[in-house]
């Protein structure tokens, strides 16, 4: 099947890296812990502007944040964190946002919090849509919504955790973009 021939939702169209992104990743279920701590600290990344430019920068992230190893991020303590966001604002190659790169931090420490009360990231997660993606059947964007309650709810217990940047449009997005929720349109191809 060539390019042309292929069915996609209409939001990644016009540019390669994101047609990859949306037919390699996005809505493809993710259950490594890990993943999805990287995955909800560069949706929190995301907030004000475009996925894309989010994923173009992502390699630069993860070349920042360790990999986004939630346990050695939240190491970095006091003065030593204070450096790190200070050299992380001159970094060209992420967004240079004191608040959103100390969000990274702030998640780490509540992913670790979690995981020494023996609590498993991706289990808790899962969860809260009983451990299976909800497929949805959008016809067309506007049948995709921003926010559900699930993801208010998840928002919420993120908040109470520690966790930032996770409003419900954010988890929301992360939800579609791990695979708790299937939003691929029906006549998508990667539905």
């Amino acid at each position: 099947m060539d390019n042309q021939s292929i069915n996609r939702c209409p939001w990644c169209l016009g540019h390669a890296d994101y047609e990859q992104y949306h037919d390699e990743v996005w809505g493809k279920p993710v259950r490594d812990s890990v993943e999805l701590f990287a995955k909800l600290c560069l949706d929190g990344q995301q907030a004000g502007l475009s996925w894309i430019t989010i994923l173009r920068k992502q390699a630069n992230y993860e070349a920042a944040f360790f990999g986004f190893d939630p346990h050695r991020l939240a190491k970095i303590q006091g003065e030593q964190r204070h450096q790190f966001i200070d050299q992380q604002m001159q970094n060209k190659g992420i967004v240079r946002n004191r608040l959103k790169i100390n969000s990274i931090f702030k998640n780490a420490d509540a992913f670790v919090h979690l995981h020494e009360q023996g609590v498993d990231f991706s289990d808790w997660l899962w969860s809260f849509v009983d451990g299976t993606p909800i497929e949805n059947q959008p016809a067309k964007m506007q049948d995709v919504p921003t926010e559900t309650e699930v993801s208010r709810a998840l928002s919420t217990a993120l908040k109470k955790a520690g966790f930032t940047f996770v409003g419900p449009t954010i988890v929301y997005a992360f939800m579609q973009a791990v695979g708790m929720v299937n939003d691929h349109l029906v006549d998508c191809d990667f539905k």
